[in-house]
Formats: structure tokens, sequence, C-alpha cells
């Protein structure tokens, strides 16, 4: 089976936003219930992740056949 890069560029793109999107409401939960160490941690990660996103190449568009 093979996999071409394309889509596992794709499939990573969602598993970042996947692990954007859950480190921003680990983060949340976390500060709402006052556990400071983790919210901030959580936090740190979010930004990390949003960082790595913002610097991906943007996908080049499908070939219309």
């Amino acid at each position: 089976m093979t996999v071409n890069q394309e889509t596992l560029e794709k499939l990573g793109r969602f598993l970042l936003r996947g692990l954007r999107i859950g480190a921003s409401t680990v983060s949340i939960m976390e500060l709402l219930r006052n556990d400071w160490t983790g919210g901030i941690s959580a936090g740190v990660a979010w930004l990390v992740f949003l960082q790595v996103e913002r610097r991906l190449p943007p996908l080049s568009p499908e070939p219309e056949e």
C-alpha cells in the first residue's frame, strides 16, 4: 500500500490542528480549575503548535481534471 506525499502532508496538518485545539482546551480547563502549572504548560504547548502550523508552507492546489 503506497501513500503519496500529499496525503501524508494533509494528515499531518489535520493531526497538528487537532493537537492545537486539544492543547488550548486543556489550557482553558486547567486554568479554570486554578491549576496554574498545567494551564500554563498547555498554553505554551498551544503556542508551539500554533507557530509550527504558521511556518508550514501552503498546500499546493490540486490539479483539476
